[in-house]
């Protein structure tokens, strides 16, 4: 039996890059599957029986590290999280929705930021100055100066990663700059695998030349809080994490009970007052919904 990964699934076909060759397999799943209305995802690591032809079975799926839904796939490690220094401006809240959402499922996280060819260099640090203090990965790069791009690459290397972020940011430019013809790749595999009428688009994984593997779809988003519980928050922002416990009452949400460490830490400048308040403003939303939930 050959194992291997899945880089794309559609209609009951799933594309089987092979780990001895790197052939890519047409391969159906057993009926066992179907019957347990289990089915294989782009990242999926599978044993496979090889039917000759570039056609196969998959027979075994094995057990998945990571599962996000947003696309729909499995086994990344981690999340570049990418946001421009300037058009558009860099916006805090939704770059802590989605540190947050990386947090929940434990990824690797870089912050990566696009376009600093834009700005001076000292306000481009600036930019991301708090987050480098929490202990975040960051880099700081031009897709269009070339400028970080090799930092990335040296990222992106022998991982399974997918790039998360706003709407204009540059992503599929930092890609393409990572490994020119990329986008061009992209059309040829799927045009490979498509089978003539196929049109929908798929997640899948893209190869890079210097190792790793990158979901091809660098517009995706993941920053739906309703399946956060309020408990679960506080331990998705690490500066915070230290402090749980520390307060006067055990159940404390850092919100307006009295004797809140946190709240002291950010008094004292400890934590960010930015991130506190956004920490805040996810709070309630999070209480609004469980609210909805119980019915009242």
């Amino acid at each position: 039996m050959k194992t291997g990964i899945v880089i794309k699934a559609y209609s009951g076909f799933y594309y089987v890059k092979d780990d001895e060759q790197g052939g890519i397999y047409e391969c159906r799943l057993r009926g066992r599957f179907k019957k347990k209305k289990k089915r294989a995802i782009p990242g999926d690591r599978v044993g496979f029986q090889d039917l000759g032809s570039g056609l196969g079975v998959i027979e075994e799926i094995f057990e998945r590290k990571t599962l996000l839904t947003r696309p729909t796939v499995a086994n990344v490690e981690q999340v570049i999280i990418t946001f421009a220094a300037k058009d558009p401006d860099l916006h805090y809240k939704l770059l802590d929705q989605f540190l947050i959402m990386a947090e929940a499922a434990k990824l690797q996280i870089v912050i990566c930021l696009n376009k600093i060819d834009l700005v001076d260099e000292e306000v481009a640090r600036k930019m991301l100055k708090l987050y480098e203090e929490i202990g975040y990965k960051t880099l700081y790069c031009s897709a269009k100066t070339k400028v970080g791009i090799e930092d990335l690459r040296e990222t992106l290397k022998d991982k399974i990663s997918v790039f998360a972020g706003a709407s204009g940011v540059g992503k599929s430019a930092l890609l393409n700059a990572v490994q020119p013809g990329l986008k061009l790749a992209t059309g040829e595999i799927s045009e490979k695998i498509r089978r003539g009428t196929h049109t929908t688009r798929h997640v899948e994984l893209l190869q890079l030349k210097d190792g790793g593997m990158v979901a091809d779809t660098p517009g995706f988003s993941f920053f739906d809080l309703e399946f956060l519980s309020s408990e679960e928050l506080p331990y998705l922002f690490p500066e915070m994490v230290d402090y749980i416990g520390q307060c006067r009452f055990q159940d404390c949400i850092h919100d307006h009970e009295p004797g809140c460490v946190i709240k002291e830490m950010v008094e004292n400048g400890k934590i960010a007052k930015s991130r506190y308040e956004n920490y805040v403003t996810f709070l309630h939303e999070i209480q609004e919904k469980e609210k909805q939930e119980r019915g009242y």
